[in-house]
């Protein structure tokens, strides 16, 4: 293959990673999971770079163009605007400690949130959605401020340890995947678990816990999730196709 031809195929690479990113935004403002301008989605190109949202731009009207490729000390290597201090240190921290986790989405989505807003706040097997994430979250249960430092992205980077979604105590979620699909595939579905268990808990009656051996083995469905992950993902773009396609333009 010659350089030309290489370098038609990095772009090309970027084009369909620049669009997945994007529509993980526009789908994160639809199922309301996001807050003002203050969060972030990040997806790895290489061991050095990364694609994140600018300072300023609100998800339902960002486009894959104003995504911007930067390095992990925060230098803006293609594209116009900036990056927020918080947003680059939790997430070069991520893509540093954790190579196989591509794709980082950091959101206030507000059932998650809520739940790591209660003292010793855990997401609890009361649903089969909820079993699908047993042994997959770590816990934070120290809020140390805003991540607008290096040390403290270092330490949600380590809070996270092997799992692929943190709770984060008094702020919010992160969860990873090797690709969009597979990272926003888990910020969904455990709001969706989150809010099932707040409305449960509002009831006011006991909750019902599925038993040990049930959630194992509902766990273990999980395997089977990567497919789903695609399967739900191209749904969604579908969706965002026809009725908001500009979110695609680069």
């Amino acid at each position: 293959m010659t350089i030309r031809a290489l370098r038609d195929s990095e772009t090309a690479v970027h084009a369909a990673d620049r669009r997945a990113l994007a529509a993980a935004f526009r789908l994160a403002c639809k199922f309301d999971l996001h807050e003002a301008i203050d969060n972030h989605f990040s997806l790895s190109v290489d061991d050095e770079r990364f694609l994140i949202n600018p300072y300023g731009i609100h998800w339902s009207q960002l486009q894959a163009r104003h995504l911007l490729l930067v390095d992990g000390d925060g230098r803006v290597l293609d594209g116009a605007g900036e990056v927020e201090a918080t947003a680059l240190h939790i997430h070069a921290a991520i893509h540093r400690r954790h190579p196989d986790a591509r794709c980082v989405l950091h959101t206030h989505m507000p059932y998650a949130t809520a739940i790591a807003c209660t003292e010793g706040g855990r997401l609890l097997p009361v649903s089969q959605t909820a079993a699908l994430f047993h042994g997959r979250i770590a816990y934070d249960d120290h809020y140390g401020g805003l991540g607008d430092n290096a040390a403290e992205g270092d330490r949600l980077a380590a809070a996270m340890a092997d799992k692929p979604v943190l709770f984060m105590a008094n702020h919010g979620i992160i969860t990873t995947g090797a690709d969009p699909a597979q990272a926003f595939n888990a910020l969904y579905y455990v709001e969706r678990a989150a809010r099932l268990q707040v409305l449960a808990a509002s009831t006011g009656r006991p909750l019902q816990l599925l038993p040990p051996e049930i959630v194992t083995k509902t766990a273990a469905a999980w395997a089977g999730m990567a497919e789903h992950s695609r399967r739900h993902f191209a749904a969604l773009i579908a969706v965002l196709d026809a009725e908001s396609p500009d979110y695609a333009e680069l």
